[in-house]
């Protein structure tokens, strides 16, 4: 017999779900076994699979052991390093500079440093975060970025702050500005490009077209002009919607692949700057709420910048 008692970050959400994700060892059928049958109850009393808790709710299980997962004594986020760049920081969420090459989730490559484990370690040491303490919610993000590319990546401290940011991001109420360097020169200084993308899960790419087809999905790139050296460009981009490598496969289609970038440029163009990664940067997030936003509403018309991108002063130093 086990009994939880729901926090803050726990309530709101179905029984059903909230238990999945907790014990992650209970089967699906049997779960909903042990609720009809109150092998599960809520403050004691029959409860049905779809009840909503509360803070200070109490869920008693009266189940095998078994289904019981022990928590580790060592966290496999505590491996990776705590170093990260913080852009702001309150009580409810994060806003870090990313640097160019570190991974945001894990991945099986690279299992024990990511920027969310360097993220919930930080945490951890402020005393800000204790997984012994929660039962279904870590500190999250709430936006990715590739790899190699830099720049600002949100971070939510707690369940109600992933919530709201999550359905500001799909309702597109928050701007994101990126830097970047392109071959060539735009004839037009600033436009809308609009397009279709569709991803190439065995290639890790994606690839734009001017037609849709049931695989595609459409995709809203704004840039401008900023400055101009030679045979490079420096734009700012607008990203009007989310895909995966949208502005570098978005520039390249039009002929214009970003400086660095090999895998929707080429080496040969690449070799007279030097650069062995995309010169893209994440670099101005807006908070720019339409709708009420809660515990956050606080950050509503809060611009931040990224104070220096790395390629933006040797781009200056560039021959006209």
């Amino acid at each position: 017999m086990k009994t939880v008692t729901i926090g803050k970050n726990d309530s709101g959400q179905r029984i059903d779900k909230f238990i999945t994700k907790s014990f992650p060892l209970i089967p699906q059928s049997l779960l909903y076994k042990y609720i009809r049958t109150k092998h599960i109850k809520l403050n004691g009393k029959r409860c049905q699979i779809s009840t909503r808790l509360t803070e200070g709710d109490i869920v008693s299980l009266y189940i095998k052991e078994e289904f019981f997962e022990q928590l580790p004594d060592q966290y496999d986020f505590l491996k990776a390093p705590k170093t990260i760049s913080i852009l702001y920081e309150d009580d409810h969420i994060l806003l870090v500079d990313k640097k160019p090459g570190l991974i945001v989730h894990p991945d099986e490559n690279y299992h024990f440093d990511s920027l969310i484990a360097r993220i919930q370690h930080y945490l951890y040491d402020k005393g800000e975060y204790n997984p012994k303490e929660e039962h279904s919610f870590a500190p999250a993000l709430v936006n990715r970025i590739d790899r190699n590319t830099g720049g600002i990546v949100i971070a939510a401290k707690s369940a109600e702050a992933l919530r709201i940011l999550n359905l500001k991001m799909r309702d597109r109420e928050l701007e994101k500005y990126y830097l970047c360097i392109v071959h060539g020169r735009l004839p037009k200084k600033e436009a809308l490009l609009t397009g279709y993308l569709e991803k190439n899960e065995a290639q890790n790419r994606v690839y734009i077209s001017q037609k849709p087809n049931a695989n595609t999905r459409t995709i809203k790139t704004k840039y401008k002009v900023l400055e101009e050296r030679g045979a490079y460009s420096l734009l700012e981009i607008e990203l009007l919607t989310g895909r995966t490598h949208q502005i570098r496969a978005h520039l390249a289609s039009i002929g214009h692949p970003l400086v660095g970038d090999g895998k929707y440029g080429t080496n040969a163009q690449n070799k007279a700057t030097g650069y062995k990664k995309q010169a893209l940067y994440s670099y101005k997030l807006i908070f720019r709420f339409t709708t009420d936003a809660g515990i956050l509403q606080y950050l509503n018309g809060r611009e931040f910048i990224v104070p220096s991108v790395w390629f933006v002063d040797d781009f200056h130093t560039w021959k006209k």
